[in-house]
């Protein structure tokens, strides 16, 4: 989607929504965490945007900000823990924090039997570690502050409909398995921890995988499509919202019904 089309794509939800709140969101600068970063800022959010590459960043921000939207940015990579507290101890000394959304990930596709160590590592490092370590971050920071937190991690459909991604699936597990955990322990301090799971997306991320493949995804779910990044980002604003207030703990999953009926291989079928 371009500038344009997410400055007006269509939503339900209105304009004050998230009037006063600040959102933080990591791989904010392109996809599905930049949809998110255009519909909170046009609900009214302050929005922070992260990630690796400054000008990357610089650009969403600007972008947001030439329709008067309300966004900043910080250059942080989730898989260290230094440059998180750092990071979080900033943003929470300049206006606090309401609202994280863990975005920033990533995988390629390739037979479990093929991954390299660093392959693997990898993934499991951005997808699992990574998002761990912002989630804690930001509850001791909520609960040091005696304020209310809401964290929003960014998932995938890690069923049987899925194939080919297995060091993601697991790192993606890892992180639902957390998200219950800690939606439990974290309740008494008034933080809430959902997840959202798309299933084949248009986005940016798609073009990891072979073309072939891309061609047939919409076939692997019965409403034969694929999510759009403004479905994902509409998603995330139900749950940053309180509508959602008594939810937590669960995983929202915008799969077209992939779990209940398709076969997902993001490379060639053995």
């Amino acid at each position: 989607m371009t500038d344009q089309q997410l400055a007006t794509a269509r939503t339900v939800f209105a304009s004050d929504l998230l009037r006063g709140r600040r959102a933080l969101i990591t791989g904010g600068g392109s996809g599905i965490g930049y949809a998110t970063a255009w519909l909170y800022a046009r609900l009214g959010a302050t929005v922070i945007v992260c990630g690796r590459k400054d000008d990357k960043l610089r650009k969403a921000v600007d972008a947001l900000q030439a329709y008067g939207l309300d966004a900043q940015h910080r250059v942080l990579d989730i898989r260290e823990p230094q440059m998180i507290a750092t990071v979080m101890d900033d943003v929470f000394s300049h206006g606090g924090l309401d609202i994280l959304v863990n975005n920033a990930g990533g995988q390629f596709p390739q037979l479990a039997i093929d991954f390299s160590e660093n392959g693997w590592k990898s993934v499991i490092n951005n997808n699992l570690n990574g998002t761990w370590f912002m989630m804690q971050a930001a509850a001791q920071r909520w609960r040091d502050s005696g304020t209310p937190g809401n964290i929003i991690n960014m998932v995938v459909v890690v069923d049987d409909s899925m194939h080919g991604v297995a060091h993601t699936c697991a790192a993606r597990a890892g992180v639902i398995a957390v998200s219950g955990k800690t939606a439990v322990e974290w309740a008494p301090y008034n933080i809430r921890v959902n997840c959202v799971a798309p299933g084949v997306t248009d986005s940016e991320g798609m073009k990891v995988y072979p073309e072939a493949a891309r061609k047939t995804f919409h076939l692997a779910n019965p409403m034969h499509r694929a999510c759009s990044i403004w479905d994902i980002a509409q998603a995330c604003g139900y749950l940053a919202s309180d509508a959602s207030s008594f939810i937590t703990g669960e995983v929202l999953h915008l799969d077209g019904g992939s779990r209940q009926w398709g076969d997902l291989w993001t490379c060639p079928k053995p």
